[in-house]
């Protein structure tokens, strides 16, 4: 992506590694093959067993490299691979100038972009907003408008020409349009609505794109038989998510996993 700050990467953890208190993980270049990332799994021993003979079968993102100003804050731990190789795919396919488009929306600030699967859609919406290059302030929008819009015929305004307040004018235009400013250009929305072409949903991903398997497997939740002991009341059986988010809210912060027993049970406590 040549017109990028850097490469779309993200450092994807072995889970079951991480809750023994190992930060087992590797740096992975979006987009990437189904094989290459089978790949990374094994290297970071996705797939092997723990000395209880279980295998390691999660992993969670434990921090992000992004080329696109403000990506980066709408990407947490819990993101799936196969939106985040959908992501990286859609962006590495555009041309030159729509992904300065797309950096320079990201930068402006959008207001329809607030998670992964809005930044997906943004990809299939770049009609909706247009980029006046070489307009970096209102004085330089006030010009445009004037001379090189076509709105007005200069030789019309005649020596009145001499006596325009560029910033001014340029500063009602923009509080008009809703418009930014940005390194490439002033960004404005062209008033088109947006069309949901990704629903978010796993399934609704394009096969090329998959990189963990089919969506019907990677909904699927994995709940654990767990025995929650709260101090000062009585032990309960739970059916919980086996995902690190939720062994965390158990807990109420970080985790540590102890295994005082030749049975392959771990006891999840406060880190």
């Amino acid at each position: 992506m040549p017109v990028l700050d850097g490469n779309f990467e993200a450092f994807v953890t072995n889970l079951g590694k991480y809750n023994e208190g190992e930060l087992v993980g590797e740096w992975v270049k979006f987009p990437i093959s189904a094989e290459e990332m089978q790949k990374v799994f094994e290297r970071i021993g996705i797939g092997s067993k723990d000395e209880f003979g279980q295998p390691y079968e999660e992993w969670f993102i434990t921090d992000y490299e992004c080329p696109v100003s403000g990506v980066y804050d709408m990407l947490g731990e819990y993101e799936n691979l196969d939106k985040l190789n959908y992501l990286a795919a859609r962006i590495d396919e555009m041309d030159k100038w729509d992904q300065e488009k797309f950096a320079a929306i990201m930068e402006a600030g959008c207001d329809e972009v607030s998670d992964i699967d809005d930044l997906i859609n943004l990809t299939y919406n770049l009609d909706c907003y247009d980029i006046i290059p070489d307009v970096h302030d209102e004085s330089d929008l006030g010009y445009y408008y004037v001379h090189e819009a076509g709105i007005y015929e200069e030789k019309d305004l005649g020596p009145l020409a001499n006596y325009i307040d560029y910033e001014r004018f340029g500063r009602d235009i923009r509080m008009d349009e809703g418009g930014r400013f940005t390194d490439a250009g002033y960004i404005r929305s062209t008033g088109d609505s947006w069309n949901r072409y990704f629903d978010g949903s796993l399934d609704d991903i394009p096969d090329e794109y998959r990189i963990t398997g089919s969506g019907e497997e990677l909904e699927k939740d994995e709940k654990l038989l767990a025995v929650v002991v709260e101090p000062g009341k009585q032990a309960e059986f739970r059916d919980i998510d086996s995902g690190l988010e939720s062994l965390q809210g158990l807990v109420g912060g970080d985790i540590q996993a102890i295994y005082p027993y030749d049975d392959p049970v771990a006891i999840i406590c406060n880190a």
